[in-house]
């Protein structure tokens, strides 16, 4: 069994392309049926925008591959983060 606050702590890796999106923001619970929905991962990072969350990536629990030691694997198709400042 893992902790949600253990969750916060590791890298989310697309699988897809091997990109990092970063680690978990926030968790959507369902408290009726006591499980996760969806983790949530920080989108762009604005400089004024201290609690803005438009960007925020949802990550389905089902989405979810594999959670290992350091990180989560998670399966999106044709996903690329915004704005990125990596060119090929």
């Amino acid at each position: 069994m893992i902790k949600t606050s253990e969750l916060r702590s590791k890298e989310v890796i697309n699988v897809n392309d091997g990109q990092r999106l970063g680690l978990i923001k926030d968790i959507e619970l369902d408290l009726a049926q006591g499980k996760i929905e969806a983790i949530i991962v920080p989108g762009e990072k604005k400089i004024f925008s201290i609690f803005s969350g438009k960007d925020d990536l949802i990550i389905q629990w089902e989405q979810i591959e594999r959670i290992g030691k350091d990180v989560i694997l998670v399966d999106l198709d044709d996903f690329t983060l915004p704005d990125s400042n990596f060119t090929e």
